[in-house]
């Protein structure tokens, strides 16, 4: 092994993210993910989630501490830079966020069309085996108020997993993950893992938090204004 696995893939150095639309507030963290990693966070609401995603994507810089992704700390970068490094994270939103004039299967190409130079064909060629293992004969090709919404949180994991991104950050759908769709996400996580990707998930219900099946390396809890390293249990 390298020694690149001494650099975390994402490390939040005692960084304060403000809340959004909540001023003087926000979340305390202090987190390194190692390549591999699979660290599960149940952060209380969906105002502290949206607040570590955005500080973890570099969309919002942190008021105090450092936000590192491969090393790298956000503020300051280049908007060019931040940008090609954006094109190492893969994410699945809570809510989807797809663009209602595209398509869905633009909205999945997207991401990868903009942060990269790849063909358009072999991205297709990518998505439609991802498709597969979650479960889809394909990309669909409606646009999203024509797919159904189980369709739409398989072809989610489709655009996060798209591209062998270096860090996959997933948002749990307010509703539930689709029946039979843990076993196929927990198995393309084993693989990016196995490729030293590490991978954060925000799950705010309780029963997939403790669920056994899957092998995460942390289960973290929001305590307050403080995500602690407390490790839950069972």
């Amino acid at each position: 092994m390298s020694d690149d696995r001494a650099t975390p893939v994402l490390e939040f150095a005692e960084a304060w993210l403000p809340l959004p639309d909540h001023a003087g507030m926000g979340v305390a963290i202090d987190l390194a993910l190692a390549p591999g990693d699979l660290v599960l966070v149940q952060p209380g609401d969906a105002q502290h989630e949206r607040a570590i995603v955005d500080g973890a994507c570099g969309l919002v810089a942190p008021e105090a501490g450092a936000v590192r992704f491969l090393g790298r700390a956000w503020a300051g970068l280049p908007p060019d830079q931040a940008n090609a490094l954006r094109g190492r994270i893969g994410l699945a939103f809570r809510r989807g966020a797809w663009l209602p004039y595209l398509t869905l299967l633009d909205n999945v190409l997207m991401p990868q069309l903009y942060h990269t130079r790849r063909r358009f064909a072999e991205l297709c060629d990518e998505a439609a085996l991802l498709a597969r293992l979650f479960g889809l004969p394909g990309v669909p090709t409606g646009r999203p108020d024509e797919v159904p919404p189980a369709d739409q949180q398989r072809a989610a994991c489709v655009r996060a997993f798209l591209g062998a991104p270096a860090l996959i950050v997933l948002e749990s759908p307010s509703d539930g993950l689709v029946p039979g769709l843990l076993a196929p996400l927990i198995n393309a996580m084993r693989a990016a893992r196995d490729r030293d990707a590490a991978v954060l998930w925000f799950v705010q219900d309780p029963e997939l938090f403790h669920d056994a099946t899957i092998p995460a390396t942390r289960r973290l809890r929001l305590r307050g204004a403080a995500m602690t390293a407390l490790e839950a249990t069972a």
